[in-house]
């Protein structure tokens, strides 16, 4: 039994040269004066018949149409589909038509003649690949500007379902993608290109998965300023300080001493065709300002718990170094707050203190001590404050076991700190002068 195969549809091609021109609608008179006639033909399909009238696609040339159609037709149902069905045919043809539409389209400019002549000096299968290549270009554009969310490398046969939507769009839609993804690609450039002047690759970026708008702001930052190095949060939070020091926002009321009105500049090195994109960016940089130099708003606050600002801006997501930052600061507070005194008769005055809600001392008088023991009968202790205030503040290698210290410490002397039966405080005075330090 013989397999059916459906026979290729044939494209609308004139048979045979005309002897005349055909008038027009709009020669003829049959369009309304001052209407222009609109026409719903396929370019593919205006450019041959144009080329048929004014002689520039001869019978031969037309055979040859003719003939590598079908051959078209069939290749196209059979990489979207099946070639056996006539459904997948038929649609083969709208694609082939199209495609070639779109090729000539865009490479003329909408130029008739020179349309004519691409048929006439190429065969019509080389001008539907040249539309499918088209399409498979502006496919494997960027869709938008987040690092990490766009694939590389060119089209791929993942993006083939892509390919079979964009083969029957129009020419103006072709138009407003490649125009949008253009715009897309020019950021993304961009982004690169600053990242670059300040020392950062693009596996970092890509990595860090961010927007290559937030990028460009914070490098415009940068380039204000004169640093050089793409900051991690803590050095973007000392940028937004210095930042808060030396510059006001251009519409502010007042100048403060030593401030400066703060403009955001551009790198003059900044190739030409980044510079549209970048200045809609530093506008928009200029436009925040206001908010950037009111002090009264932290910087974590503003730019990673504002919803409008989060993701704007661009720093390093270092872990580590926050965790340094974090210790660094930690200890400069313990070394302050114990005057480097770290056994336990300093660090259990410390905690005392800091219990009954008086200023934190390492080292109390015989007069103070009597006034704390006084104000612990009277106010009582709070010592889950010192839990706390060790939590915040104590170097991580002692986190663990200055809690035990306090802890044991209590379980001893609380009952004798505020026991109403040493009416002397001798008791108590004693017990702080063996386990605080207190000076006669």
């Amino acid at each position: 039994m013989s397999k059916s195969v459906s026979k290729p549809a044939t494209l609308p091609l004139p048979s045979s040269l005309p002897d005349e021109l055909p008038e027009s609608p709009a020669a003829s008179g049959l369009a309304p004066a001052g209407m222009s006639v609109y026409d719903a033909r396929p370019f593919f399909e205006k450019a041959l018949v144009y080329g048929v009238q004014h002689g520039l696609i001869d019978a031969q040339k037309l055979e040859a149409i003719n003939n590598d159609a079908p051959k078209g037709m069939v290749q196209i149902a059979r990489y979207f589909g099946n070639e056996f069905l006539r459904p997948d045919l038929e649609k083969a043809r709208e694609r082939l038509v199209n495609l070639v539409s779109l090729h000539l389209e865009q490479s003329t400019g909408g130029d008739l003649r020179e349309a004519a002549h691409l048929l006439r000096d190429n065969s019509i299968l080389s001008r539907s690949k040249a539309g499918s290549d088209m399409l498979k270009a502006l496919i494997a554009m960027p869709v938008n500007s987040h690092f990490g969310m766009n694939e590389h490398g060119g089209f791929t046969d993942d993006q083939i379902p892509q390919l079979a939507r964009w083969s029957l769009r129009s020419y103006p839609e072709y138009q407003a993608e490649l125009a949008r993804r253009s715009v897309v690609e020019k950021v993304i450039d961009a982004a690169h290109w600053l990242a670059d002047a300040v020392g950062m690759d693009e596996s970092t970026l890509e990595e860090a998965g961010k927007d290559s708008e937030a990028v460009i702001r914070t490098a415009l930052l940068l380039h204000t300023l004169k640093r050089t190095e793409m900051p991690d949060w803590v050095a973007f939070e000392k940028l937004v300080a210095l930042l808060r020091k030396k510059c006001i926002a251009p519409d502010a009321l007042k100048t403060p001493a030593g401030a400066e009105y703060c403009v955001i500049s551009m790198p003059k090195s900044l190739p030409v065709e980044f510079k549209a994109v970048v200045e809609a960016l530093r506008q928009s940089v200029q436009d925040d300002l206001p908010k950037i130099l009111d002090s009264s708003v932290s910087a974590r606050k503003l730019f990673d718990q504002t919803p409008a600002f989060m993701g704007r801006y661009f720093w390093l997501e270092d872990g580590l170094s926050d965790v340094d930052h974090f210790d660094r600061e930690a200890s400069q507070f313990w070394q302050k707050a114990t005057g480097g005194n770290n056994d336990d008769g300093s660090l259990l005055t410390l905690f005392l203190c800091i219990a009954a809600g008086s200023a934190p001392k390492t080292m109390l008088t015989e007069k103070g001590a009597a006034t704390l023991i006084r104000k612990i009968r009277k106010s009582g202790l709070k010592p889950e404050l010192v839990d706390e205030y060790i939590h915040h503040h104590a170097p991580e290698q002692h986190q663990q076991d200055y809690p035990e210290l306090w802890e044991h410490f209590m379980d001893e002397a609380l009952s004798t700190l505020k026991s109403d039966r040493d009416n002397a405080m001798n008791d108590a005075m004693a017990l702080l002068r063996r386990e605080c330090h207190v000076s006669g």
